[in-house]
């Protein structure tokens, strides 16, 4: 991996783990002398992963539309701040750019980018690891839906092992360095499966 796209909060939460943890992944992200992709603003945890990053002498680069420039208060800091026109054109620049997705606390922007990157991962569109750092806890509730819809039968044994999680920032990238995709074709073996019955 040469690049980590971390998805989280434009605020910083409840939680002062949650700013601490954006801080420790971006500081380890720049330690590792890996480039740090996210959504480009200077405020909320995304502010924080970046400003450690920097701070640890890493490389970032942010992704931001036109209509977020001002309400996201655009990091005009960092190494490269990219501003495209629509919220599709950004996550498919943040996903060219990254070879592994993490997400840290957040709302629904978080959640839909990285189950997006996730969703591609299921079909073999990107072969990149996507973790959830789960911190004290915030991600227990989204992590038992997952495992509700795979005993429904919406996602296969296989396809629920994609979603890497750890609440440790080393640990999650311990395991994404190590991830080794082999979803694809059991998707669309399962698929076959299905129109047969």
């Amino acid at each position: 991996m040469q690049s980590i796209c971390v998805f989280c909060g434009s605020h910083n939460g409840s939680n002062e783990k949650f700013t601490a943890a954006a801080v420790e992944t971006g500081q380890l992200i720049a330690k590792k002398n890996l480039t740090l992709v996210y959504g480009g603003a200077r405020v909320g945890l995304m502010g924080a992963v970046a400003d450690a990053a920097l701070r640890a002498s890493g490389a970032v680069i942010g992704v931001i539309p036109e209509s977020l420039v001002a309400k996201e208060i655009a990091h005009t800091g960092i190494t490269e701040l990219k501003i495209v026109k629509t919220m599709h054109e950004r996550k498919a620049a943040m996903s060219e750019l990254s070879d592994g997705f993490i997400a840290l606390p957040g709302g629904y922007g978080t959640l839909e980018e990285f189950c997006e990157m996730l969703t591609w991962s299921m079909l073999g569109l990107r072969k990149a690891p996507c973790g959830l750092l789960n911190i004290d806890g915030f991600f227990d509730h989204l992590l038992r839906f997952f495992d509700w819809s795979a005993e429904c039968d919406f996602i296969s044994k296989e396809h629920r092992q994609l979603v890497l999680v750890s609440d440790s920032p080393v640990d999650l990238l311990k395991q994404m360095e190590e991830f080794k995709y082999t979803a694809a074709e059991r998707y669309y073996e399962s698929s076959k499966a299905d129109k047969s019955r």
